[in-house]
């Protein structure tokens, strides 16, 4: 572009208004850059009327002030979930930001060092965070979220997922029992076998009083075969037990077990006190085993553990899986039954695997115990005993370890050392010298040496969980095999005397295509010639396309308990898993080859899932075996319900013709009544929310609320926040509840109490008018129990829900006392379960 006379552009006279243009321009794009409302757009529709104080959407954070809850973090570290109050705070540009309002204890639970910083407390209930320099708050409406910065001199340090003890809830005082029951009836279809029943009745009752738990596990079970009839009652447990928090500990009155990470277990009554290290956060922590077997036929499963019996159930041929046993507060060996309906038995052993005894530097993990023998055999001596055990982290990743066992019978002390040694692993070595007194025989010395070994190759994929071996000199005896000794009869046998144990589980990933290998092995030698007992087992798991297959291989040598030959066997299993979703939702078909001493079986199978909430788990399946069962027949069914768990099943082969069926769930009795609920874990929450019969329980299969609105979640971690949720899309069409999440920190054994406020009434879209003019839009009304607050929108329209038959509403859209009013209302009663409008005039 061309210009005629470029020297008039450089007097000062017409710089002038050029500058003014520029410093209009400028002025202007500063103001177009805010967003701005004007509220006479309000007025289009209905002119005159009053306005809403909007201050807070036009120069605030867009979010009234109150308690919200927020997932705050530190330094952007996720660090909790809470409910915070926040405050409307001017700033000094004219703009006002909503800030949290933490107490100054509450900020030292969150790692604040506050005693640096005194000018906190100067801001009364609500600590002022400008004392602390550079530290800010600031609030993300649309995120609920929280981002707290504090400059790391302000911090102490907090371990990861830590919970101040103050937010532990030792729950309400309540009664509770957990129950399973099972029956199996059976008819022969072939002369010389007699007809058959078993029943089975597992009892967990228990007692909440404050810190205490108090709790007994007793199994009932009886046989009948023919003419003859067997049963047996037994107590596996009783005992009282409460947590220490300020000592990280537990003590336990009466029936119990010892750990088994020095010394053996061994079971007892009398008293202990041990370090819970489940108390301390997931950053600073240093199991019931999962059974797993092949059934031929339809056969009884029965795990026992030191003589007792925890788990009974019937089961269909092929590959099984235990993977709910109830924890007995002890360890040691599982030992496992299989009876087949030909009346074979298979048994095995299933290891109880503890990791290496390494521990955090400065960590002190302990245990001590005194009481009396308590041995499964009421012919033995419940001789008294004291054992005690002290695991301390050194520095360099160095664990010292010890203890000692003392007894009128028996003494040992023991002492070892563990070392991470990084890439190489975890190891552990120890050795326990004991002196033993067996009745009617001399006395007997010995060592016994064990080494232990654990490693994950994360190169190659391999997982080994537990390499152990330990060595007894001919001398050695435990604790228990000494006390064992010691019955009421003249049997002066000694016990078997283990001179070695070899075990191991391997883990080996083969890539994301080739699947998986799982190894384990239990090896026990014996110094009097007995004939060493092996438990092997192999298995190969992989997938293609969805399908699911795997090969089990298993040799069981001298497993039985009498610790004779009648338990060896080698089983090989093949099992083939395939989704039908393409013509039958939750449906899978299944085959299973399996070939062992009884003979080869093949089945081939359905099951699914059906129902809203897959509470139904079904299953049909057609065998046949080469073996003298012949082709079997098995239908099996399990509901998980509100009111608890029913399964039944029907099976047939070539022996007899057999029935079961089963019932477990859980009864708490608290202040409100009795609810019953599906079986009980050892931690669980009472769902209160009066009003909302049916209403589900998010990611809980089947709990739903009963018809008072109560329900029981039967499994919450303990020491752990857990957030308890209503399915707000099956609340009844009557009832709306403001929160419906609530989060719960439940000490072990608690039952924790989430309450909820459901609103209960009707759905109303009224028309609220002032002096004939509607309510200004933005303008909040409230109810007579003021727990909710509802927004005016066009028209002088407001949708409120939980509404009683008649009442009031207050309505406010500014500061004084002329921008407020109040309504009375009366419903028709004619109307049910649907929206209802009304016109009320505010006073």
């Amino acid at each position: 572009m061309r210009i005629a006379n470029p020297q008039r552009l450089l007097k000062p006279r017409s710089l002038l208004p050029a500058i003014l243009c520029l410093i209009a321009l400028l002025s202007g794009a500063r103001a177009w850059a805010a967003d701005y409302f004007n509220p006479a757009l309000l007025d289009i529709d209905t002119p005159g009327q009053s306005k809403t104080d909007l201050s807070v959407y036009e120069n605030g954070p867009g979010q009234a002030p109150g308690k919200y809850r927020v997932t705050l973090f530190i330094n952007n570290k996720k660090t909790d979930s809470l409910q915070v109050d926040f405050k409307l705070v001017a700033s000094g540009d004219g703009h006002s930001s909503l800030q949290p309002c933490f107490s100054v204890d509450r900020l030292k639970q969150l790692g604040v060092l506050t005693e640096k910083f005194p000018a906190l407390a100067r801001g009364g209930r609500c600590a002022s965070l400008q004392a602390i320099p550079n530290a800010t708050a600031t609030f993300r409406v649309s995120e609920q979220q929280l981002l707290l910065s504090i400059p790391q001199s302000a911090l102490g340090q907090i371990p990861r997922g830590y919970i101040p003890p103050e937010e532990f809830d030792e729950g309400i005082n309540a009664g509770l029992l957990n129950y399973s029951v099972s029956v199996s009836r059976s008819h022969a279809l072939q002369a010389g076998i007699a007809q058959s029943s078993s029943q089975y009745v597992n009892l967990r009752p228990g007692l909440n009083i404050g810190a205490w738990r108090l709790r007994n596990y007793s199994t009932w079970s009886r046989t009948t075969s023919g003419n003859s009839s067997q049963s047996d009652f037994s107590s596996v447990y009783t005992y009282a037990r409460r947590d220490i928090i300020t000592l990280k500990s537990q003590l336990t009155l009466g029936q119990s077990s010892t750990p088994a990470d020095v010394f053996d277990s061994v079971p007892y009554t009398g008293a202990a006190m041990a370090s819970d290290d489940d108390m301390l956060p997931d950053s600073e922590k240093g199991y019931a085993p999962i059974v797993r077997g092949i059934a031929h036929s339809n056969a009884q499963v029965v795990v026992r553990q030191n003589g007792y019996i925890i788990y009974q159930n019937t089961i269909a041929p092929g590959a099984f899986e235990i993977n709910d046993l109830y924890p007995t507060g002890g360890s040691g060996d599982l030992n496992v039954t299989v009876k087949e309906t030909d009346g074979s038995e298979q048994h095995f052993v299933v290891p109880y695997a503890s990791v290496p005894v390494l521990q955090r530097e400065g960590h002190l993990k302990y245990q001590i115990a005194a009481g009396r023998y308590r041995a499964y055999d009421d012919s033995v001596e419940q001789a008294p005993f004291m054992q005690s055990s002290v695991i301390y982290g050194l520095s360099r990743g160095f664990t010292a370890y010890g203890g000692f066992q003392q007894s009128q019978h028996y003494q040992s002390q023991a002492l070892g050392v563990g070392k991470n040694f990084g890439g190489l692993g975890a190891f552990s070595v120890d050795v326990t010298r004991a002196r033993a007194l067996l009745k009617n025989r001399r006395s007997s010395r010995g060592n016994a040496w064990r080494a232990r070994y654990s490693k994950d190759i994360a190169t190659t994929g391999t997982n080994l969980s537990l390499a152990g071996y330990r060595y007894n000199s001919q001398g050695f005896y435990t604790l228990g095999d000494t006390l064992d000794s010691w019955t009421h009869s003249n049997d002066a046998s000694a016990p078997p005397q283990r001179r070695s144990r070899s075990e191991a589980t391997i883990d080996q990933t083969l890539g994301d295509k080739w699947g998986t290998l799982t190894l384990s092995l239990v090896k026990e030698r014996y110094w009097d010639g007995s004939p060493p007992m092996t438990s092997v087992a192999f298995s190969y798991n992989n997938s293609w396309h969805n399908i699911s297959y795997s090969v089990n291989y298993s040799v069981n040598k001298n497993t039985a308990e009498d610790n004779d030959s009648s338990g060896d066997d080698r089983v090989l299993a093949l099992n083939v898993s395939i989704p039908l979703d393409q013509w039958m939702p939750k449906t899978w078909a299944s085959y299973s080859l399996n070939n062992g001493k009884s003979g080869t079986t093949q089945n081939i199978g359905l099951s699914g899932t059906a129902l809203r909430d897959n509470n139904l788990n079904w299953s049909v399946q057609q065998g046949i075996s080469h073996s003298g069962a012949g082709n079997t027949t098995n239908l099996n069914a399990d509901y998980k319900g509100t009111y608890g768990e029913v399964n039944a099943g029907y099976s047939r082969d070539g022996y007899q013709r057999s029935i079961n069926y089963g019932l477990q769930g859980g009864v708490v009795v608290h202040a409100h009544g009795v609810t019953l609920s599906q079986p009980l874990g050892e931690t669980i929450a009472l769902v209160q929310a009066p009003g909302t019969h049916g209403t589900h329980i998010a990611n809980q299969t089947g709990v739903a609320t009963d018809f008072r609105g109560y329900t029981v979640v039967p499994y919450v971690s303990a020491w752990r926040h857990t957030t308890i949720a209503l399915d707000t899309e099956t609340l009844p069409d009557d009832v709306d509840v403001t929160q419906a999440d609530q989060i719960v920190t439940p000490t072990r054994g608690a039952v924790v109490r989430a309450r909820f406020h459901p609103r209960i009434g009707n759905r109303v879209l009224i028309r609220l008018t002032r002096n004939g003019t509607p309510l200004p839009f933005g303008a909040t009304v409230t109810t007579d129990d003021r727990d909710s607050e509802f927004i005016v929108g066009d028209d002088g329209q407001a949708y409120i829900t939980g509404l009683p038959p008649h009442g009031h509403l207050t309505a406010n859209w500014g500061t004084d006392s002329r921008s407020r009013c109040t309504a009375e209302y009366s419903l028709p009663s004619t109307v049910r379960n649907q929206i209802i409008n009304l016109s009320a005039l505010c006073r």
